[in-house]
């Protein structure tokens, strides 16, 4: 834990302190960013707040008197909850503003875990409690030269595995072969593998026909469709170097097994290719004109396009969700439909833009590219970007 930078973030924010907390592991952001183990035992309530300047406070139970140890500050033991509330009282006495991971109104349900009752309980000694997603942001989500040198590399492999894969389509549908939406899955799995990459286990989508209408959908040996001419495909694949610098890279692109692919495929893709190159556009534009950029902004302009096209209804989903180590990282997402992400666009971090339309019974189609936003404030799209259907 670097707490010199916690507090220049703190600083950064307009906030008096963070106060972590945490109950039977409830809060994994905590131990993250604290360097805590995660894995150490635990059953007792503590508490962990850093000022905005100054020392931090340690309050732990009398039971594990030990659990913050590794942290710097003042330490103050608990045995009864009476002599944990005027702990708190004494910590909090003299405070503004102080980030709990927290979100009013569960705006941002990935940093809201700590619980109704610890509110109150705060609220009642006069603290003021906000939200620290930004701060979450900061040190979750911000990327270094690092893992953005890694995330362009795994790109690099997961574009060229994304080609191999409509060629194995081609060559099977070309030859009379059989090929399933299963063994093209696995066949990208297996060239992650070779190359050295890992999806962690949660492997692509490949989906013909209706079966990519459920966004989620998962291809097995038995729901699996053969592929056959007249078929319209999507794909959407997501790796990232098996390494300790990995960063995800995650791509969604689309196809039709023919040569004259039904005009309401075309329309639809047409419609999120262009909404999906509207809110780069926008973010594009914001960040040269200086201006501040948030998640729910974004997603409000690439959804304007799909609305304007009369599909409203079929766009299920948010436009887009932020990348790190894991696939779904816990920065800004772009997202004013599930959530309103009211964090802003910062330097350093990484998120897909991803409109689709989704047909029930019928067919879908989405359109995928990562974005980065670099430590100059440029922003950077990674890889080639899919303008027109590939015909195969």
């Amino acid at each position: 834990m670097d707490l010199n930078l916690i507090q220049t973030a703190i600083a950064r924010y307009g906030l008096d302190g963070w106060l972590f907390y945490d109950f039977h592991h409830r809060d994994a952001i905590a131990y993250r960013i604290l360097g805590l183990d995660f894995h150490k035992f635990t059953t007792r309530r503590w508490f962990y707040y850093i000022p905005i300047k100054g020392e931090p406070v340690r309050i732990v139970s009398a039971v594990e008197s030990t659990k913050l140890d590794s942290l710097p500050g003042k330490k103050l033991v608990y045995r009864s909850w009476e002599e944990l509330h005027e702990c708190l009282k004494t910590t909090l006495r003299s405070s503004g503003p102080v980030a709990m991971q927290y979100s009013p109104m569960n705006n941002i349900p990935y940093v809201s875990v700590v619980d109704g009752g610890t509110l109150e309980l705060l609220r009642s000694f006069g603290a003021k409690i906000v939200s620290s997603a930004n701060l979450v942001q900061l040190f979750e989500a911000v990327i270094d030269e690092t893992g953005y040198q890694a995330h362009l590399a795994a790109g690099k492999l997961v574009q060229q595995i994304k080609d191999e894969a409509f060629d194995l389509i081609r060559t099977k549908i070309h030859t009379g072969e059989i090929l399933t939406e299963y063994e093209v899955q696995q066949y990208i799995v297996r060239r992650f593998a070779e190359e050295n990459l890992t999806d962690d286990g949660d492997h692509p989508i490949v989906g013909v026909n209706e079966h990519p209408a459920d966004p989620h959908f998962e291809p097995t040996p038995e729901n699996t469709y053969k592929i056959k001419s007249g078929d319209t495909l999507l794909i959407d694949l997501w790796a990232r170097k098996n390494d300790e610098s990995g960063i995800y890279y995650d791509i969604t692109w689309c196809g039709f097994v023919g040569q004259n692919p039904p005009t309401k495929y075309v329309e639809i893709f047409n419609i999120v290719r262009d909404a999906r190159n509207a809110a780069r556009d926008f973010i594009w534009d914001k960040f040269r004109q200086g201006e501040s950029c948030f998640g729910w902004e974004v997603d409000d302009v690439c959804r304007k396009v799909v609305i304007a096209a009369g599909y409203s209804d079929y766009f299920v989903h948010r436009t887009g969700h932020s990348i790190g180590r894991e696939v779904h990282g816990n920065g800004v997402n772009i997202d004013n439909l599930e959530t309103k992400d009211e964090r802003e666009l910062i330097p350093g971090i990484c998120f897909s833009i991803e409109p689709g339309i989704y047909l029930p019974g019928e067919m879908a189609a989405r359109s995928e590219i990562n974005v980065f936003i670099t430590t100059a404030g440029e922003v950077v799209v990674a890889g080639a970007e899919q303008e027109e259907l590939i015909l195969i």
